[in-house]
Parts: structure tokens; C-alpha cells; sequence
């Protein structure tokens, strides 16, 4: 095999390393004397290096080999036994006992010595014990849950309750409760995190344990172990579901040797080091090392020292036979673990550490070369191998520096590595994604412990915002701020600053670290690196989307959330270059989503390969009438699915088949035969970039060209693919992440307030009273120090994951996914193969956008803000009705995103501004009959267009909880209003506008109110009963929720009737239409009906709303009495003339109306005389009159006016009726007259009754017959005409 180097090709089988008489020949290239000047300089060892040169053997090739095997002989000391050692039992290699000694259910990894939990408390413990003497290992903390680490006896038994530590000679240190255990606990340590080590120490002879957390001593945990015959005690754990670890017992170098702070001098690990080994790879890492630096100069006959970063390979015959004999012994030993640590990876470090970013690049590469031309390929991959991961390690594990130096040189080192072609594509296909959790490298872990991390240097002043940036929150302004606060807060600023510009220094590397993998353009021929990357993204995707059962095989969402942010940089740097590179396309704005065209929800689809594709091919004759243009660019024709999408095998393509397979919308030009052969033969080494991409004459690997587009690039494809699972990123883990790390900022609020709190209480607390002032003293300290370390954290939360840069990162996945829904919307068909998650993603990121990243940073500031808010209110607004969405969830998504549109003064702004037809369409999906659809979303968009027009409905909080509770800032916040006129005038004119619009609206909403309150009324009845049991008992919860649920609907929909009358009153008033009447005679009954239930004296509504239990706070008399009382103002009061007469008699006609209901508004008792002034109310009672800071005295005196009106008319109505025989009556309502007829049949009721019937059924009450006709009926006049008749 050949292998590359400095440019130049050799062939390993040219270096011979036995002795034979050719090989005395090599040595005349350089002169004897140089040669042997040289090879004792670069293997001289410590005792050669005092003797002379003369008395020094003469070196050349045929006798290195001996001198090589006397150079790394070892002493005895260092060969010694690798088996038993006193004080020690069990196997010499540590590893976890997965056979018999455990307990629970636990995932051990293949190198049994990582565990993750998979049941309550499972524990496990190591293969070997030890009884005397001092020894420690390390515990990686892969997640930082419940575990208890330490050391148990043979003779422990555990099980899902009890662990290590819950039983005696067991001993455990738990860094979740920061707390010790043996059989009791008491507190120990501190709190660990997730990327910490604990290193866990046992000192046998003077019977102490201790701990260390990433190298800081713990101090003394446990004393007086118990020792003596049969006492060894095992390295073990217990840890709780999905919490995982690494142990390391010395199987790799441990990180902590040395422990600060504590005298740990003769503690060793439990697995010894290769001693030997790792003797022998030092010394001829050496050598090594003396061959980068001394150079040979054959015509001047004597050694340079140089540098080694200058060091190039010239392709000398005499530097490569002896890099071949070094390389010879060297690359055994690169293949073990503990060697590429200790040794090949400090090397590199080094190499890091002493020279810039582009000579040490270039120095590994060199090195790289090297491997990769004297080591088998099996070797180097071993190698390379074992590097990667104990980088990964290295970074993962590293403690936070406030110039987060380690994570920078970790970095380095990862990206030259990387930058060596050759090296990437192995790991790529071998080891990143496979082996290990590559994402890692785009993490930034959070500092759980801000001073270790050095942020109390960083940010000296802390201070943290008096306001909450979330909309729906109330806000103090900016200009209450203080002078002093000000200061503290651009101190706080800058400090933060100062941090995000670190941090920046670590992304960047990150970002060059992705680059480097979805780079397309290597030199070596093959398949290209961004395939490759695509492959294992695939993969990655799937374990993550559809793996859901198998938690720890998932990646951490914190994980994601940076993984994305990196992959979005990656990504829009190699698009911006396609761009460049193309300079005749036309590009918009949005380009990159204008391309993207059919994109397959890979949790649709099933398993299959490209093959698949190519089974079930169209007839030519098909193919050639169709249109050649594709949909992607904008094509006007309405083209068919080609029948490749149609096929049966696309219903099994999920594996494969993404964005990038199927993103052009054009058929696919059959292959030839031996195209076909090409295709499927070609492995993953032999398939070159023209191969994947596709080249003038050939379609690639990923999808045919149409012949008459042939400069058409299909680079784009794989960046379509990368955006794609971008996209389904967010949509997996990442928005519930973003929402997750907002705890922090609550948490400062929270704690900013008690902070207010307890210092308003100093304030007023009276200076005698010394030991009320000492406790608010130490709270006040308490509630400081925690706020100073949760401002520290928030400022670490806003620079990794709330900053400008990411916000933008989001708002562009926003911008994409709405590009793409209205491209997959203008094409038709093609919208039914987006996938859903496309809209969830442009929901969700709108609401992160909105509600996460304040209070520092504000949509408003983003470029095209309203644009991108009008074209998300045009998609919310068609699709929330779209009948192809089948989808429940997402259709409710969609509408509760509606819901929230419409809340916020912006974005229904952007709701107005949308094209007229577009709103139009909206408001009459909403006015919609309610049956058979999720009404009760529905109603909440109607009554927020209302909310700020309605009689006291301009409320933010619940008016009789701040009667009750005036200083409780924690009340739940309403909206402020913001109604919106233009799309109140839209529902008007189309509830005019037909026949059958307004009444079969107005018909659903009038019997969703009965339901709603109907089932309120049952449920209070529960409620009070289970309330007066002498016996103690709880109401259940979710009842409690569901009766405040109902209660709010039925107040919803009183508002929305509030809304309709308000906006068109002839709908009910104007009797020449058909169902006016009706509408108005169901809205009286059910107006009486609530105000019955709610005013009555002592009834079962004041019973439950005395109460006051938690959950009901919104049941009371405000909201729905004011609700009542706006549709009766409007009924009475501000209609017409002829209007008020006929609401007046429906009102007082309906048998359940009582006029102390209406009384009962203005805290009256009894009606009032006509005529006189209303006496003042009772103040043990409710009244409209106390509410003054909602209700306007405009409203109040047209309650009055109300009621005087309807105590007069009441009066008069009195005094004329007259009495009525009861089989006069109507049978179903008994209130009215009988005065309808149905036909055929002949049975008789009122108008109202059957009219109301015939709303839903058309049957009759009494024999079922269907009614063909109603006619009226009047008692007197058929009496007449049956006497004529006789």
C-alpha cells in the first residue's frame, strides 16, 4: 500500500529493517561519521548522554536494532508483575462485574467501565477489592442526578431501595443532596455537576476514606473503617434511572494524581500502569522528537538544531530508515489506551501549546503523515481512535477556567486533527457519531459553582433586572431606574461582555470544527467528507426522533441546543460560499429556503436503500409528457407527482430519503444499465465527489439532472439536507431546552423579589424589636448572596445560549420555515409532503423568540421584524382551518398560536395586515358553526378581539382578587386589551351577510353556553357536598380545574354574545327575520338562568365561592355577572326603540325572570319603588358600585337606568296580564301560550319551543314524525271556524 507524505510517495515495503549486506549501500548517502553523529544524537539515552564520542560505539543501520532493544530494556523494578499486589484482590485489569455484582437493571458499556442507570437505584461494583494499603480511582459525572459513589464489602446487600451508603461497611458521597452515607447521612462536600470528577480515596492503614471533587479535597468523609480479617472493600455505585458515570481505575492516566490541598502522596490506583510500556514509549517518543529537531546537511557533513515546528519531510533516505526503526517498536504501543494518553496526546498538546494556531496545524499534520506512512492501517485507526476519545474526554471532563484555556487547546488539537484529510474521513466513518457522542465538542458546559469558574473576577458587580421581558408580564420601566442602579447595570454589562467575548473564542473553534466536516471539496479523491458527515447525521437524527423508548441512548438536550447554533454557522458559511461561487443565480433573501422543495418526515417513512427507488420506474411515454420545469424554481404549471413519489417503496424510504434525495420535483431520467452496475457497486472509498454530486454527463449519487439543466449544481442538496435536519432539531429537544434554562432567569426574579420584600419589611419593622430585625437581616443576606450567584449563572446562560448571535440563529430558522411553507403552499401538492414539524418549528421559534430572550434582547430589534410577524399571521391564519391538515396536534397548535397572536398588540397588528381576502377567510373560519371542531380555542380568539370593548372588561387582573389580596404580586396576569376594530367590523359584515351564517353561529354558541354552564352548576353541587362531610376529605384537583374551566368558557361565551349584539343588535331585534325571535327568546332563558344560579341569597355559587379553595380563584360574581350585565345594557338600554320594547317583553315573558336578579347587580336587596332613588348598597354584598376602578360611571348610570326601565316594565306588564288556563299553555316550556301547529302531524307549542327544536332536529317532541311545515295556531280563531264548520 502507499501512503502520502510531504508530498511524495514511498512504499512501506521499501524499508526493510533486518540486516542484509544492500543495506550498507544506504549509508553512503551521508558520510559514516555523520550517520553515526546522528543516530547517537537522536538515541542517546540519560546513561550514554556523559559519554564521550570517541569511546562511543559506532553507529549505522545493521546494529540500531540491538542498540534500539538496549535502549527501551527496562529495569526489573519496572517489569514487575502485573498480577496480584498485597493489599489487593482480584483480576490486575479493574473493570465493572456485569456478572454477578450488581443489583437493578443497569446498560454497562462495552469497555465495562461506563455505566448508565436503567431502574429506580441500581448498583454495581468493580471486579477487584482491596484490604490494605491506599488507593483511589476517578468517577467521571456524565449527568448530575441522584447517585451515591464510594466503597462497599462482599457482604452488602442492596437493592432498588437501599444503595451504597444505606448499609453497614458501605461508605458513599452523594453530590446531588451534597451529602456523606453510611447506614445514616449527614452533609459533606459540595454540589456536583455534570463534567466533573470524583476521585474517590481509601487509606487502609489508617482506616479513613475521603473524596475529591475535580481534584480539591472534600476533607475526611468516614473514620474507623472497619479492617481485619475478611474486611476488602469494592469501588461501587448506585445510581437512579438515566444517571450515567465513568469509572477510570487507572486503566488511562488519572486526572488527578496530585490532589490540592491535601497530602496524598502513596495513594495508588487500582489497576496498575503499564510501567514498561510506558517507559519504552517515552524514551522513543523521544527519539521522535529529536528527529523534528536536528536536521542533516550531507554537504556541510554535520547536524542543525531547529525547531520542530520547521521541521519538513524531504523524503532523506537516512531520516525515513530511521523513523521506520523508531516507528517499528512505536506503533504497538499507540494502539493502547493508556499510552495515546499519556503519552502520544501530551505530545500534541505540546505541540499546541508552543507555537500559533497555523504551525501547530501544520506540525500535526506532519505527525499525521507520519502514521499514517511507517504505522499499519489497523494501528493507525486504532490510534487515532483512542485519541479522539480521550480528547473527548479531556473536554468534556474539564473544570471551567475563567479563560477557558483547556477548552481552547482541546479544541485546537481537535480541529488539526481534523484538518488532515485522510485522518477526518476515518473518523468520520469509524469513530465521530459511532463510538463516540462527537456533539460533545460543540458544548459549552454551564459552571454549576460560578466562583470556581472564576466569574466573581469577571463580573465584580452583579445586578439583575427589576422587570420580566416575557409579554404577559407586568414591567417596571427603565426610567424608574435609580442612578445607582444604572451603574450597577452597565458594571453588570460590561462584565458580562467581557464573558461573552470568551466564550465567543471557544464557539468560533467549535464552528471550524464543522466546517471541517461538511467540507465537500478534499483532494484525495473518495467520497467527501460532508457525505460521510450526512450519513452518520442521518443516523443521529433517527436515534434521536424515533429512539424515544430508549432514553440514554438520546442526546442531552443542553447537548442540541449548542449543536445547533454551530451546525446553523456551518451551515449559512459553506451556503454563503455556493453563493459566491455561483454568481449567475439569482439569490433572494431567503434563498436557502426557496430552495427547499419536498421534505420527507423521516418518522413517516421505513428503512430501505436507493435501490428501492429505482424498482418500480415510469413508462417513457409518461415521463416525456411531462413538464420538464420544476416547482422549486417558481414554475407556473401545475404539474402531476411524478409516480417515482408514488411509488410503494417511498412509503418504506425513511433511512435514506431526506431533503437532499428527493429535493428536485422533476422526474428522473432512467439509468442505463451500466449506470445501474455504477451505482450500486460502488463503495463508500471508491465514490468520488463527481460521483455524489453529479457531474455534465452523470446524475450522482443523489438524484438525476435533468438533462436540460446541466450547470444546475446539486451542492445545494446537501446544504438542503443539513438545513432539514436543523429544522428537526429544534423541533426534537431544542424549544423545550430554551424554555428550560428560562428557570434561571425566573429564579432571579423570584428571589429579587423576596429581596424587596424582606427590605420593605426592615423598613417598617419598629427598632425595638432587635430579633425580628436580626432574622430579617439574615434573610436579607441570604436572598443577596443567592442573587449575586444566580446573576453570575444568568450572565453564563445569556452569553451561551440567549445572546444576539443566537437569537438570530433562531429567528432565521423562523424565516426558513415560513419561506418554506408558503413555497410548499403556492405549489399545491407539494405541501402535503412537508412535514409537520416545519410548522411546529415556525410556531415554536416565534414563541421563543418572543417570550426567552428578553429582557436583553427584544424581537423588535431583529431586521424585517414585521414583515416576518405579517407573513406568520397570513400562515397562522389560513392554515389554522385547513382541512389538509389532518393532524390534531398540530391543527391545535396551530390555533392556540392563533390564540396568542391576537393577544399582543404587535402581532395583531400583523394580523390587520394581512390582505383583506386572508382575513376575511379567518374571521368566517371562526364564525363557523361550533359543533365539531375544537369551539372552545375558537371562542378564546373572539373574545381577546373583544376584550378592552366590553361593559368592565378592561381588566389585566382579576378585579375580586385584588379586593381580597391588594399587596399579592402573584396573581395570575391578564393581557392588557387590544381589541381590534378592523376584524370586529370583518365578523359584522359577514354575520349580515347571509341567511344562515349568524344563526347557525349564534344556535352553537347559545348551546355550548348551556353546556358549559350547566356542567359548572353540577360540578360546584359536588363540591359543596364533598365540602360540608363532617369526615375530613380533598376535593380532587383536576375537578377543580375542570369546574374553573367551565366557568371561564361559560364568561367567554357570555362575551362573545356581548361581542355579536354590540356589533349587529338587528340579528335579535329586528323581527322580520326568520330567527330573530328564536335567537332572542334562547338568549333571555339563558340570561335569567345565570342570573338565577349566581344572585340568589345564600345559594350554593356564594357557598363555593366563600370557600376560596386553590384552583377555583376565578369564580366569582365580577366576571360573569359584568358579562351578563354588558348583553343586557345592550339589549336594553342602546338599542332602538322598537328594539328595547320587543327585548323587554322576551325578557319579562320568560318564566324564570325575577327582578331581584337584576337588583342584586347594585348590592339592592329588593326592587325600588318607582320613582325614588336607589338606597345605598349593602356593603356584605356583591355591587357593581364597588368596583369603580373597572367600571365607568358612564356604565353604572346606564345600569340604573336598566333598572329602573325593567322595574316599570316589569310593573306594567303585571297589572295587564291575564290568566292563562293551563291547557292554554305551551307542554314543553309551560311559560307561553301554545301558538304553532306542526304539520302533518298536529301537534302544538310555542314558537320559541320549535323553532329553537327545529334548530337541531327535525322531528317531532311528541310522536317523532318529521314536521314538514309549521303553521300558527291561535285557540280562538279555530275555535270559530270549527263552530261554522258544525
Amino acid at each position: 500500500m502507499a501512503s502520502k507524505g510531504a508530498g511524495m510517495s514511498f512504499s512501506r515495503k521499501s524499508y526493510r529493517l533486518t540486516s542484509d549486506a544492500e543495506k550498507s549501500r544506504v549509508t553512503g548517502i551521508v558520510h559514516e561519521k555523520l550517520l553515526n553523529d546522528y543516530l547517537h544524537r537522536i538515541f542517546s539515552s540519560a546513561d550514554h548522554a556523559s559519554t564521550t564520542a570517541t569511546s562511543r560505539k559506532p553507529l549505522n543501520f545493521q546494529n540500531l536494532p540491538e542498540h534500539l532493544d538496549q535502549l527501551l530494556r527496562v529495569d526489573d523494578e519496572e517489569e514487575e508483575s502485573q498480577g496480584q499486589v498485597e493489599g489487593r484482590l482480584g483480576p490486575s485489569t479493574v473493570v465493572l462485574d456485569h456478572t454477578g455484582g450488581f443489583e437493578g437493571l443497569l446498560l454497562v458499556d462495552d469497555d465495562l467501565l461506563g455505566v448508565i442507570g436503567h431502574s429506580n437505584f441500581g448498583t454495581i461494583r468493580s471486579t477487584t477489592c482491596v484490604y490494605k494499603g491506599k488507593w483511589v480511582y476517578e468517577v467521571l459525572i456524565s449527568s448530575q442526578g441522584l447517585m451515591q459513589i464510594g466503597w462497599c464489602t462482599i457482604n452488602c446487600r442492596f437493592n432498588q431501595e437501599e444503595g451504597v451508603g444505606d448499609t453497614h461497611n458501605s461508605y458513599a458521597y452523594d453530590g446531588n443532596r451534597v451529602r456523606k452515607w453510611n447506614v445514616t447521612t449527614t452533609n459533606y462536600g459540595k454540589a456536583w455537576a455534570a463534567g466533573d470528577i470524583v476521585s474517590c480515596l481509601i487509606d487502609l492503614d489508617d482506616g479513613t476514606l475521603s473524596f475529591c471533587l475535580n481534584g480539591v479535597s472534600l476533607g475526611t468523609a468516614f473514620e474507623n473503617l472497619s479492617r481485619g480479617l475478611g474486611m476488602a472493600y469494592f469501588p461501587a455505585i448506585s445510581l437512579s434511572f438515566k444517571e450515567s458515570v465513568a469509572f477510570n481505575f487507572g486503566s488511562r492516566p488519572l486526572r488527578y494524581p496530585f490532589v490540592k490541598k491535601a497530602v496524598v502522596a502513596g495513594y495508588r490506583p487500582l489497576q496498575d500502569p503499564p510501567r514498561a510500556d510506558l517507559v519504552r514509549a517515552q524514551k522513543l517518543l523521544g527519539c521522535f522528537q529529536a528527529v523534528l529537531s536536528v536536521e542533516l546537511d550531507p554537504t556541510e557533513g554535520q547536524l542543525l538544531e531547529k525547531e520542530s515546528s520547521e521541521w519538513q519531510l524531504q523524503g532523506q533516505p537516512t531520516i525515513l530508515l530511521t523513523l521506520a526503526h523508531i516507528f517499528h517498536r512505536f506503533a504497538p504501543l499507540l494502539r493502547k489506551v493508556y499510552l495515546v494518553e499519556a503519552v502520544l496526546m501530551s505530545f500534541l498538546l505540546g505541540i499546541v501549546e508552543g507555537g500559533t494556531p497555523a504551525q501547530a496545524q501544520s506540525m500535526v499534520h506532519q505527525v499525521l503523515d507520519l502514521l499514517w506512512l511507517f504505522m499499519e492501517d489497523y494501528e493507525v485507526q486504532d490510534c487515532l481512535k483512542q485519541s479522539m476519545m480521550s480528547l473527548l474526554r479531556l473536554y468534556r471532563f474539564s473544570p471551567i477556567v475563567p479563560d477557558l484555556g483547556l477548552q481552547i487547546r482541546y479544541l485546537q488539537l481537535t480541529i488539526a486533527i481534523l484538518s488532515h484529510e485522510k485522518s477526518r474521513k476515518f473518523l468520520l466513518s469509524n469513530v465521530l457519531f459511532d463510538v463516540l457522542r462527537s456533539v460533545v465538542f460543540f458544548y459549552i458546559k454551564s459552571p454549576l459553582r460560578v466562583e470556581e469558574a472564576g466569574l466573581q473576577e469577571l463580573i465584580p458587580t452583579t445586578w439583575w433586572p427589576h422587570r420580566s421581558g416575557r409579554e404577559g408580564k407586568e414591567s417596571k420601566e427603565v426610567k424608574d431606574e435609580t442612578s445607582e442602579e444604572r451603574l450597577r447595570r452597565r458594571a453588570y454589562e460590561r462584565g458580562c461582555q467581557r464573558l461573552k467575548k470568551r466564550i465567543e473564542v471557544v464557539e468560533e473553534l467549535q464552528v471550524q470544527i464543522l466546517k471541517l466536516l461538511l467540507n465537500n471539496k478534499d483532494d484525495n479523491g473518495g467520497e467527501a467528507s460532508r457525505y460521510i458527515f450526512l450519513t452518520k447525521f442521518r443516523k443521529f437524527l433517527q436515534e434521536n426522533a424515533s429512539s424515544r423508548g430508549n432514553m440514554p441512548m438520546l442526546c442531552p438536550p443542553e447537548y442540541m441546543v449548542c449543536f445547533l447554533h454551530r451546525l446553523i454557522s456551518a451551515l449559512r458559511y459553506y451556503w454563503d460560499e455556493y453563493k459566491a461561487s455561483n454568481p449567475r443565480a439569482s439569490f433572494s433573501e431567503d434563498d436557502l429556503a426557496s430552495k427547499a422543495n419536498i421534505l420527507i418526515d423521516p418518522l413517516e417513512l421505513q428503512a430501505a436503500t436507493m435501490d428501492d427507488l429505482d424498482e418500480d420506474e415510469e413508462p417513457a411515454p409518461a415521463a416525456a409528457q411531462r413538464p420538464m420545469q420544476a416547482l422549486a424554481v417558481g414554475g407556473a404549471l401545475p404539474l402531476p407527482r411524478p409516480g417515482w413519489l408514488s411509488s410503494p417503496t417511498l412509503g418504506r424510504a425513511n433511512r435514506f430519503l431526506s431533503t437532499a434525495a428527493v429535493s428536485l420535483m422533476t422526474p428522473r431520467r432512467p439509468l442505463s444499465t451500466s449506470e445501474k452496475v455504477k451505482v450500486r457497486t460502488l463503495s463508500a472509498e471508491q465514490r468520488t465527489r463527481e460521483d455524489i454530486e453529479g457531474s455534465h454527463w452523470n446524475e450522482g449519487l443523489l438524484l438525476g439532472r435533468p438533462p436540460e439543466e446541466p450547470e444546475q449544481p446539486l451542492t445545494e442538496n446537501s446544504l438542503l439536507e443539513v438545513l432539514d435536519g436543523a429544522i428537526m432539531m429544534y423541533n426534537l429537544s431544542v424549544h423545550q431546552q430554551l424554555g428550560k434554562m428560562v428557570g434561571v432567569s425566573d429564579d432571579v426574579n423570584e428571589y429579587a423579589m423576596a429581596l424587596r420584600d424582606t427590605e420593605d419589611k426592615l423598613r417598617r419593622c419598629p427598632k425595638r424589636r432587635k430579633d425580628i430585625l436580626a432574622e430579617l437581616t439574615k434573610s436579607q443576606k441570604v436572598f443577596s448572596e443567592k442573587l449575586d450567584h444566580l446573576s453570575r449563572r444568568l450572565a453564563w446562560v445569556h452569553a451561551t445560549v440567549y445572546s444576539q448571535e443566537k437569537m438570530q440563529d433562531i429567528y432565521w430558522l423562523l424565516r426558513v420555515c415560513l419561506r418554506t411553507i408558503e413555497h410548499g403552499d403556492r405549489t399545491g401538492p407539494l405541501f402535503a409532503f412537508m412535514p409537520e414539524f416545519y410548522l411546529s418549528v415556525a410556531i415554536n421559534s416565534y414563541s421563543a423568540l418572543k417570550n426567552y430572550f428578553g429582557p436583553v434582547h427584544s424581537m423588535e430589534e431583529l431586521t424585517g421584524y414585521e414583515e416576518t410577524l405579517t407573513r406568520l399571521a397570513a400562515i397562522l391564519a389560513k392554515h389554522f382551518a385547513d382541512t389538509r391538515i389532518v393532524g390534531t396536534d398540530i391543527r391545535d397548535s396551530l390555533m392556540q398560536a392563533l390564540a396568542s397572536y391576537v393577544c399582543y398588540p404587535n402581532s395583531l397588528r400583523a394580523v390587520e395586515r394581512i390582505p383583506e381576502e386572508q382575513r376575511i377567510a379567518m374571521v368566517r373560519s371562526l364564525l363557523a358553526p361550533y359543533e365539531q371542531r375544537p369551539w372552545a380555542q375558537t371562542n378564546w380568539i373572539l373574545v381577546r378581539l373583544w376584550r378592552g370593548c366590553g361593559f368592565g372588561y378592561r381588566y389585566t387582573r382579576l378585579p375580586h382578587l385584588l379586593k381580597t389580596k391588594p399587596e399579592d404580586a402573584n396573581l395570575p396576569s391578564l393581557q392588557k386589551p387590544c381589541p381590534s376594530t378592523l376584524l370586529q367590523q370583518h365578523m359584522a359584515d359577514l354575520l349580515r351577510e347571509g341567511p344562515d351564517v349568524a344563526p347557525s353561529f349564534l344556535n352553537s354558541v347559545l348551546n355550548q353556553l348551556n353546556w358549559a354552564f350547566s356542567e359548572f352548576i353540577g360540578m360546584i353541587q359536588e363540591i359543596q357536598q364533598a365540602a360540608e362531610r363532617l369526615e375530613r376529605n380533598f376535593v380532587d384537583s383536576r375537578q377543580l380545574k375542570v369546574c374553573a374551566t367551565c366557568f371561564d368558557l361559560s364568561v367567554s361565551l357570555l362575551r362573545v354574545l356581548e361581542m355579536t349584539i354590540t356589533l349587529v343588535p338587528e340579528i335579535f331585534l329586528d323581527w322580520a327575520r326568520p330567527t330573530s325571535e328564536m335567537l332572542l327568546r334562547r338568549l333571555a332563558q339563558l340570561l335569567n338562568q345565570v342570573l338565577n344560579r349566581v344572585t340568589a341569597e345564600r345559594n350554593l355559587f356564594d357557598r363555593v365561592v366563600t370557600l376560596r379553595l386553590p384552583g377555583l380563584e376565578s369564580v366569582d360574581h365580577y366576571p360573569i355577572l359584568v358579562a351578563v350585565t354588558g348583553i343586557l345594557v345592550r339589549l336594553l338600554v342602546h338599542g332602538p326603540a322598537s328594539g328595547i320594547e320587543r327585548a323587554t317583553s322576551v325578557l319579562l315573558a320568560d318564566p324564570c325572570f325575577q327582578l331581584r336578579s337584576i337588583c342584586y347587580l347594585l348590592g339592592q336587596s329588593e326592587p325600588p319603588t318607582p320613582g325614588t332613588a336607589l338606597s345605598a348598597p349593602d356593603r356584605k354584598h356583591f355591587s357593581l358600585q364597588s368596583y369603580t376602578d373597572y367600571i365607568s360611571v358612564e356604565e353604572l348610570a346606564q345600569v340604573e337606568q336598566m333598572l329602573a326601565h325593567l322595574t316599570t316594565a316589569s310593573a306594567q306588564a303585571a297589572a295587564a296580564s291575564l290568566p292563562t288556563s293551563e291547557e292554554d299553555l305551551c307542554p314543553i316550556c309551560y311559560a307561553h301560550p301554545i301558538s304553532a301547529v306542526f304539520q302533518p302531524c298536529g301537534h302544538k307549542s310555542c314558537k320559541a319551543c320549535i323553532n329553537q327544536h327545529l334548530m337541531n332536529n327535525k322531528d317531532c317532541f311528541f310522536c317523532k314524525a318529521t314536521i314538514v311545515s309549521v303553521e300558527d295556531w291561535d285557540k280562538a280563531a279555530n275555535a270559530s271556524a270549527t263552530s261554522s264548520a258544525a
